[in-house]
């Protein structure tokens, strides 16, 4: 028979570190694994066509209207210049928008579309329907949902993405 008062058992001090070393090590883990196959992926840039340095924009104009629905709709109205030998059917701009400290806002890509007159009204149409011939200039639109209230209401970066030529 046991003594009442006997003493109680004692756990070996090395024994309780175990558990919290394994713990750590699958938190460690875990974090590896995060981050090795979730980070951000960079961007990758386009590549441009180098037939993209024979067009030239000039006499860019800013505007802005009220659609139906009570939201604005921006416009960036200007000029573009084929100066090279081919003729262009297709062309995506990437407009980057950015704000009064120089940081990147909002990147819109959007179709180079051709302003031209309708009778009555003005009319856009894509480059599809009216190419931009070699040595021609013609007025073209690009149109704006939604900007960053962040913008800096200053001209957006215009680079050519995609072209399509003939």
């Amino acid at each position: 028979m046991g003594t009442p008062f006997s003493q109680p058992q004692v756990e070996e001090s090395g024994g309780r570190w175990i558990p919290l070393v394994i713990g750590v090590l699958v938190i460690l883990a875990a974090i590896a694994v995060v981050l090795v196959f979730f980070r951000p992926q960079k961007a990758t840039q386009v590549p441009i066509n180098p037939y993209a340095e024979n067009l030239v924009i000039s006499d860019l104009k800013l505007s802005a209207a009220e659609n139906f629905v009570g939201g604005s709709i921006s416009y960036l109205d200007g000029k573009v210049t084929n100066t090279g030998g081919k003729a262009v059917t297709a062309a995506t701009i990437e407009c980057v928008f950015r704000n009064s400290m120089g940081q990147v806002v909002q990147t819109e890509n959007a179709p180079l579309m051709i302003l031209h007159s309708q009778p009555g009204y003005p009319d856009l149409a894509p480059l599809t329907r009216l190419p931009l011939q070699p040595n021609q200039t013609r007025e073209f639109r690009l149109t704006f949902e939604h900007i960053s209230d962040d913008w800096n209401h200053g001209y957006p970066e215009l680079r050519f993405t995609q072209l399509t030529l003939k």
